[in-house]
């Protein structure tokens, strides 16, 4: 960062420290008092905490905040005046959040400080409040009891509510992203159901199309399978109105996903990826055109269907390589997410090996919290392509791994393919490896 960087980031925390009232010595006290609060006193005292505050906001030489004084910071400011949690756009958190990046803090980090304090969040029984802050939830509730007052601010607030919610796959369990969506699902509801000016329709559709799908995947998730169905098909209604083909096939590839685990047979999550695949190619976004094709891939491989599958990997390809400036949904698929479907063609086609390169290369590159999810599907194939390797011990190793990723998000798809693989391991039951592979799925999983 450069010198100038860090002074806006040092003036942003004395500007937040002083809108709380705060001195110097108060801001220590503050910290003093939060860390005792979470049941982490710290050792030094409160003159040495002053010194460390001042060094922060110093107007020359300013300071990043070491680990721990930026959890406290977190806390400190994560509560609004009433002791409400806020964390959304606008937020002393955000930025708080903002400040550190000045300083030279690493964007990893800053992701770990915003999930932990969701984390809490969920933990207090917070939801929506906790993204939108009581000034945006006012403003909401004014909106819903009069939609003639919904404006585009109101909507951006409630687009980046849900973009936290997707940057929280992988990092936070399903469950706790379904108490964070309940309250915006249903307000999307409530707006798309009235009077309001047409201006902001198709922005309130494209929204609710993706609350709605989110939803719909957080429910397959947590085996609501009832409730997973209805989310989805309010979803692709919600994305038809919002004149943007590639917002359906976005909605019909998760749905296609979830149908997969959730439904006998590849018919119906073969006519979803379909029309998936259709929507794509009269949408904007090669992107989606890309993720599209590599899920028909994977559904024709599935079926034995090696020729249509590799044709569809070559069109994947060919869209994710082109020019994708501008794209609407460029950062929702990668070549290393591609690579994972590369894996499942060769696995159900016959060529372990080729699919075991594929799947490490995969694994190896998806290492953001978004993608744990999806590393953890990958790392699974992996092993299973390692049992068809006649390696049954180096399947159990990596197995471990992705036992312990299926019990920090609660992802079903993980846990499905982690039965699977452990059924095609039962040759080999009586080694003590398996014994342990065993053990720990039953006692993470329960099964």
């Amino acid at each position: 960062m450069s010198a100038h960087e860090r002074r806006i980031g040092a003036a942003t925390l004395k500007r937040l420290r002083l809108a709380r009232g705060l001195s110097l010595a108060g801001a220590a006290r503050a910290l003093i008092d939060t860390a005792a609060r979470l049941g982490q006193p710290l050792d030094a005292g409160a003159v040495s905490v002053q010194r460390s505050v001042a060094r922060w906001e110093s107007a020359t030489v300013p300071v990043l905040p070491g680990e721990r004084y930026q959890l406290l910071l977190a806390h400190l400011y994560a509560r609004d005046a009433d002791g409400h949690t806020c964390l959304g756009r606008g937020s002393d958190f955000a930025e708080l959040l903002d400040a550190l990046a000045r300083l030279g803090e690493s964007e990893q980090r800053l992701a770990e400080l915003r999930t932990l304090l969701l984390r809490t969040s969920t933990d207090a029984g917070g939801g929506l409040l906790a993204l939108l802050g009581p000034a945006t939830q006012r403003a909401l509730s004014e909106a819903l009891a009069h939609p003639a007052r919904l404006d585009r601010e109101l909507l951006q607030t409630m687009q980046s509510a849900v973009t936290d919610v997707n940057t929280q796959v992988g990092s936070v369990p399903f469950v706790r992203l379904q108490l964070l969506l309940a309250p915006l699902v249903e307000s999307c509801r409530r707006l798309i159901g009235a009077p309001l000016p047409e201006t902001l329709r198709a922005d309130l559709e494209a929204i609710a199309a993706q609350a709605y799908t989110l939803a719909g995947r957080a429910a397959f998730e947590t085996r609501d399978d009832a409730a997973s169905q209805a989310l989805y098909a309010e979803a692709t209604a919600a994305a038809s109105r919002s004149g943007s083909p590639w917002r359906r096939a976005v909605v019909h590839m998760s749905h296609a996903l979830v149908t997969l685990y959730s439904t006998p047979g590849l018919e119906a999550a073969n006519a979803l990826t379909e029309a998936a695949v259709r929507d794509a190619h009269t949408g904007e976004s090669v992107t989606v055109r890309a993720r599209a094709h590599a899920l028909q891939a994977e559904l024709a491989a599935r079926a034995g269907q090696g020729k249509h599958a590799n044709a569809a990997l070559g069109l994947a390809w060919y869209d994710i390589d082109r020019d994708r400036d501008g794209d609407p949904a460029a950062s929702s698929f990668s070549p290393a997410h591609l690579r994972g479907f590369e894996g499942v063609t060769a696995l159900y086609t016959g060529d372990p090996a080729q699919a075991h390169d594929y799947f490490a290369r995969s694994a190896q590159a998806l290492t953001t919290p978004r993608e744990q999810v999806q590393r953890a599907i990958v790392a699974t194939d992996q092993a299973l392509a390692r049992i068809r390797l006649s390696e049954p011990h180096a399947a159990a190793e990596l197995l471990h791994g992705c036992i312990d990723a299926a019990t920090t998000t609660g992802g079903r798809v993980t846990a499905i393919r982690l039965r699977r693989a452990r059924t095609d391991l039962t040759p080999w039951r009586t080694e003590s490896w398996f014994t342990d592979l065993d053990d720990h799925l039953i006692n993470s999983l329960g099964a």
